[in-house]
């Protein structure tokens, strides 16, 4: 029996419309940080807190080529 992942859609609302609060791109939705700059955060260590989750989480989208996900949930 396969279990189905359950998603929080609530989640995902907030981080589509979360943005960047600081550094190179402070004030950018999360989604619209480049992939170059999600990597270096990913070599360097995501910060241990809310904001680093949400880092990795755009990330791992972004690897998997889901970051339109987001950019279609914020337009909606």
């Amino acid at each position: 029996m396969t279990k189905t992942p359950f998603f929080d859609s609530q989640h995902l609302i907030k981080l589509a419309h979360y943005k960047m609060p600081y550094g190179k791109y402070k004030g950018y939705y999360l989604s619209d940080i480049p992939e170059y700059y999600l990597s270096w955060y990913k070599q360097k260590g995501f910060p241990n807190n809310e904001l680093g989750k949400l880092l990795q989480e755009t990330y791992e989208l972004q690897q998997n080529g889901l970051e339109n996900l987001l950019k279609k949930i914020r337009n909606s």
